[in-house]
Parts: structure tokens; sequence; C-alpha cells
């Protein structure tokens, strides 16, 4: 027999879609979680956005603010002038604000918004500010502020962050970098202290043309061995390639004969000329070439020559010299290469040369052991010609050392090779 259902009529199909209904208020819970959910994420996701947007501008500003410092510290050390190396701070920080991708620090720099200071120590540590001299600088830059992607939400209506540099004189280099397989002769007598002799600024050969160098030793031409000898490792060193230092009081071999070639087709690509085998892949030129005409030349005695005119520290401002050539290195526009970082092949300071400094007295002929007295820096002034008797290579020694290197521990201010470097800056957390 078969069973059916008991029917509850009308009221009992209303209890079964009552059972099945959820509540007003259940549906207003869970609607109000989703909203606060749903706020949270946009929330965390403002503030991760806006975090990751105050990084970038506190990293551009801190390039900016370090830029300044080495450029007023540059500048102060060349010219002794604290007023000279403020206008140099702000225009170094002017060109940097003024970079593509920095539009918010331009606005705010160019608008005023910012507050920019520049201090001077006379040491290091602790940063004194108020020295008339230096040679410490700081540059401060405060009151960066920008409006917020999307951290209005949580009642943020603007964002901003600070950063401040501190720049100087390394102590004299012990160790150098990037060593040019040189050698010029010093006085052991007057040591560092007194630049071994040389002048800042002055003129200097810095090779031999035939028929060599008698403070080296008849034979050599003032080029020495690094990592080994030959035409080819002369031209690559010569164009770059040697990476190993040399630390002090170590010595130096002498590498005999005069290479002509090697020398001219290796010097000759930081000014952008190529010869033999040497590539602009392998050895970038400077950004600047920029050269005497009429070339210099060099008499019997070493001494520099342009035309019936002798060059000297004295003078040496009314040719295409150091300082020049430094003054166009924030100026795009006279650039003969960009440089690597705007797409170009140019290097900056491809023409800054660090060359140790020997101590010549008792050499003989051929292959010698020189000792090293210190490192001098040179800036070479024009390219080398192909012929055994004009192949010198000239140089202007410059009061600070534009290479790699590896000053010692504590700041000082020479009077030997040095960089202008970054230091900590106790003021900042983050400098």
């Amino acid at each position: 027999m078969t069973q059916h259902a008991a029917y509850d009529g009308p009221r009992g199909k209303r209890m079964q879609r009552e059972r099945a209904r959820p509540a007003r208020g259940q549906r207003g819970a869970a609607l109000l979680v989703i909203v606060i959910g749903m706020f949270a994420l946009v929330l965390m996701a403002a503030l991760a956005l806006d975090v990751g947007h105050m990084v970038l501008n506190k990293a551009r500003l801190q390039n900016a603010v370090d830029a300044a410092a080495l450029s007023a510290a540059k500048t102060l050390d060349q010219t002794s002038s604290t007023s000279l190396a403020t206008t140099a701070a702000l225009a170094a920080l002017g060109l940097n604000a003024d970079a593509a991708g920095n539009g918010e620090l331009a606005a705010s720099y160019n608008g005023g918004a910012m507050q920019v200071t520049v201090q001077y120590s006379s040491t290091l540590p602790p940063f004194t500010p108020g020295s008339a001299t230096g040679p410490y600088v700081r540059v401060d830059a405060t009151g960066f502020d920008f409006p917020p992607w999307l951290a209005e939400v949580a009642g943020f209506s603007h964002l901003g962050v600070s950063a401040s540099a501190v720049a100087g004189p390394s102590p004299t280099i012990n160790t150098a970098c990037n060593i040019a397989p040189l050698m010029v002769c010093g006085n052991p007598a007057v040591g560092a202290v007194n630049l071994w002799g040389y002048s800042l600024n002055a003129p200097q050969v810095l090779k031999s043309a035939s028929p060599g160098d008698a403070q080296v030793g008849p034979g050599n031409f003032q080029l020495i061995q690094l990592g080994g000898t030959g035409a080819d490792v002369v031209r690559n060193n010569i164009a770059g390639n040697y990476q190993s230092c040399l630390t002090d009081p170590s010595t130096v071999q002498t590498q005999t004969g005069n290479e002509t070639g090697p020398v001219a087709q290796g010097l000759n690509t930081r000014f952008g000329i190529y010869t033999g085998s040497m590539t602009m892949a392998q050895y970038p030129p400077d950004v600047i070439t920029t050269a005497e005409s009429p070339a210099l030349t060099v008499d019997s005695y070493d001494n520099i020559w342009q035309g019936s005119t002798q060059i000297t520290s004295s003078n040496i401002s009314t040719i295409f010299d150091y300082q020049d050539y430094e003054s166009e290195e924030g100026i795009p526009a006279d650039y003969t290469y960009q440089p690597t970082s705007s797409g170009g092949p140019g290097v900056f300071n491809r023409r800054v040369l660090s060359v140790p400094v020997g101590d010549c007295t008792g050499t003989a002929d051929g292959t010698t052991a020189v000792p090293v007295l210190g490192f001098a820096c040179f800036y070479v002034l024009q390219p080398v010609t192909q012929q055994g008797t004009t192949d010198y290579i000239i140089g202007q020694f410059v009061g600070q050392c534009d290479v790699d290197g590896e000053p010692g521990p504590l700041p000082g201010d020479g009077p030997g090779p040095y960089i202008i470097q970054l230091y900590h800056d106790p003021g900042s957390g983050d400098s």
C-alpha cells in the first residue's frame, strides 16, 4: 500500500520558506564586513604605493644632495672659496632636480618650497658648522613635500622627505687603483707634504720621447710594468685595462723601450681615437675630448710649449686645462660624447690618470725596480702622436684624485693625492 506524506497546508510551506531565508540582520552584518574588508585592502594598497612613492623620492633627493655635496667639496678644494662652493652645490642640486623623472623634486626645489642649507666644517668628526674655509661640506635639504597618490583615504594630505650629505677630501691615498703604466720621478727629501716637488696645476711630461728620460735611466721612457711586459700589455694598460692596485711603499718595475705605437693606440682611446685593435666597446672615450690646437710640444729639457710660449702653472689657464674640463662636466651641450647614463659611450674622468711617483735616485740601465713614494693625479692635456720623437704624454698635475682608490680610515686634507668623497653624516641616519 502506497503511503503519502502528511500535508500541512499553507502554514507548513510558509514555515519552510522562512527557515530558508537569512535574517535581515545577518545580511547587513555580512555587507558591513565586506565593506570594511574592502576599505582595509584599499588602505593597505594606498599605504604600500605611497610608501614606495616616498622611498623613490627619498632616493632622488639623496642622490641630488650627494651630488651637491661632492660638487661643493670639489669646488672648495680648487678655489678655497665657500661662496663659489655654495654656488656649485646649489647648481648641482638644481641640475639633478631637473633630470628626467624628477618632476616632483624639481617642482619643490624650483618653486622655493624646499629649504637647502650648505655648511662648512674644519673637522670631521665631529662636523662643526661655521668654518670659513672648510674643507668639509654638509648639504641639508628639508621641506620636500609632495601629494600622496592614494593615502588621502587614510587622512594624509601630503608626504615629505629630507636628506643630507657630507663630502670632503679623503686621507692621502696609500693604495691607488686604475693605475696608468707610467711613472714620474719625485723628490723624496720634500715628501708628500710638499707634493714631491711638483706644483699644483703645472704641466708635466708623463712619458718621454726619444732618447728617453735620464732621471729614470737610459733606455727607459717612464713606462712601468703592470701585470706583464710586451706591446699588448702596454697598449691595454694605458687604455685602462689594469684593474689591480698598487700600495705604498711598494716598488714598480720599469718597462724598457719607447713603445710608440702601443702608447698612442692605448692612450688615445680616452680621446675617442681608435686605431689598431682598440675599440670603443672595450675602452670608452671621455665625455670631453677637447684639446689644444696647435698642439703642445716638449723641448729637450722637458719644458712644455705652445708655439713660442712656454706653458707653466702660472699661465696654463690660457689653454684648455683641467679647470676648463671640470667647468664643462656639468654642461651636456659641451660633451663630445654623451655619458653612459644618457645612453652614450662617454665616461667621466677618463682623462685623469693615477700615476706612481718614484724615487728615481740610483736607477740604472734597463729594467730596474723603483721605490714608490706615493701616487699623483694628472689630467691628460692632449692625444699622443704616433712618432718616436714626439710621442710624449703631457699631463697637468691636479690637486685631487677623481679616480678609483682606497683612502685610509681617517679623514684628512692631504696634501698628498686624495679623492673627494662622501662621508657618513652623523646628523642624519641615512646619509
